[in-house]
Order: C-alpha cells, then sequence, then structure tokens
C-alpha cells in the first residue's frame, strides 16, 4: 500500500497546538517533513478473523492459545462473536528518519514523529476500511489495543505470533512489548451479526491518561 499525502491537522494536535494555528515557519516545516516521510516509509497491514468464547475473565481467540484477559476487553467484545486482530506498520524506514533526525534537527525530529504518529493511524483506517468492505454485513466495534485500560501489553508478542506479523509485515515486539519499527500498532475489532451498542471511547481506557497533555488543558484528544 502506499500513501500520497499525511493527516497534518492530526500531527499538529499531536503537537500540542489544540485550537491554535502553527505559524507560517512551523508549517513549511510540516510540509518538508511530510515529504522526507513519505519518500522513506512503507506501510503494510495484517489482519485475521477469528471466532472467540468467553472464558470467564478473557475471551479465548479459537484455534489459537491467544487468550485476550481483562474487564474492558471482555465488555468491549461482549456482543461479539468474532473478532479481527489486526497489525499495522509505516516499517523501519519511518524509524530510521527520526533518529537521523534527533541528531541533525530536534524541531523536525519531533514534527516527522508526530506525522508518523498521524501516519499509522491513516494505516490503521486504510485496513478498518478493507476488512468492513469484505464483511459489509457485519457490525464492529471500535479498535482496542493491548495496554488499554486493563488489556494487557504483555500479550504484543503472542498476538504477533498469531498474525505471523514478524513475517509477513517484519513487526517484532521487544521484551519490555515495545512494538519495533516503533511506528506500529495492534489491536482488536469485535464482529458481531446484530448492531452493537456504541461505547464510549475516552479517558478512561487510555494508557496515557495519567500524563496526558491534552486533559491538563481541559481537552479531549479526539479518541
Amino acid at each position: 500500500m502506499k500513501l500520497t499525502e499525511l493527516d497534518q491537522s492530526e500531527a499538529i494536535r499531536y503537537l500540542g497546538y489544540g485550537s491554535q494555528k502553527p505559524d507560517a515557519k512551523i508549517l513549511a516545516l510540516l510540509n518538508d517533513c511530510e515529504k522526507k516521510l513519505l519518500e522513506c516509509i512503507s506501510p503494510a497491514y495484517v489482519y485475521r478473523v477469528f471466532d472467540i468464547a468467553y472464558d470467564g475473565g478473557a475471551v479465548a481467540v479459537e484455534g489459537t492459545s491467544l487468550k485476550m484477559e481483562g474487564g474492558d476487553i471482555c465488555k468491549h467484545l461482549e456482543k461479539c462473536g468474532k473478532c479481527v486482530l489486526m497489525c499495522a506498520t509505516l516499517s523501519a524506514g519511518a524509524d530510521r528518519l527520526i533518529r537521523r533526525l534527533e541528531a541533525e534537527d530536534m524541531t523536525e525530529a519531533v514534527i516527522t514523529d508526530c506525522l508518523a504518529s498521524a501516519a499509522v493511524e491513516q494505516v490503521c483506517n486504510m485496513a478498518e476500511e478493507e476488512i468492513k468492505s469484505e464483511l459489509d454485513d457485519c457490525f464492529f466495534t471500535w479498535r482496542f489495543s493491548p495496554g488499554y485500560g486493563d488489556f494487557p501489553i504483555g500479550i504484543q508478542k503472542d498476538f504477533l505470533e498469531v498474525l505471523n506479523a514478524p513475517k509477513r509485515i517484519g513487526v517484532n515486539s521487544t521484551e519490555s512489548m515495545i512494538l519495533t519499527p516503533r511506528k506500529s500498532v495492534t489491536a482488536v475489532m469485535g464482529i458481531s451479526d446484530t448492531e452493537i451498542p456504541k461505547g464510549r471511547r475516552g479517558c478512561v481506557t487510555c494508557k496515557l491518561r495519567e500524563k496526558c497533555i491534552y486533559r491538563r488543558k481541559g481537552e479531549r484528544c479526539g479518541f
């Protein structure tokens, strides 16, 4: 897959501007950094659909040894008989560019990092669109990632293995459960044959809620 442009408005929000508009210098840097990032990334994603079964305080992914534990993921999937496991990445090119810019120009490095965060969300959105188009008679929950709420981030290695993500798109997990390349995302979406009540997204399920710059300013991130 290929991205031809990035969501600069989302990157600007990650930079902490809120409702303010960046000055002309920052806008020009955004354009320059976007061009550099688009030249070096190789976006990719992988997903699989599974039947699921409920096992006490966990959701078992049938046909695998994977169990998703935690009250939040159980609640997220409670109306579903299937789920999608997905992983998206920008590839190692984004990491290399950000590291190089950190040594050359920290302003550009920060802007590029925010653009890359916005870009991987774009890749997730594209994957979600494909999934929904292939299962157009189904209803879906929103994406829920390991580390949200009490859904353990320690599941990352097993999650990636179930998707064969290390071989298919080059995404791995360190011993501390950090995804590599860093601009990668894993997520679960529930699938149901009937309409699913819309659960509220928000701070309660976010692993960054205690140090969120948006909460400190009385704002919301849009999640």
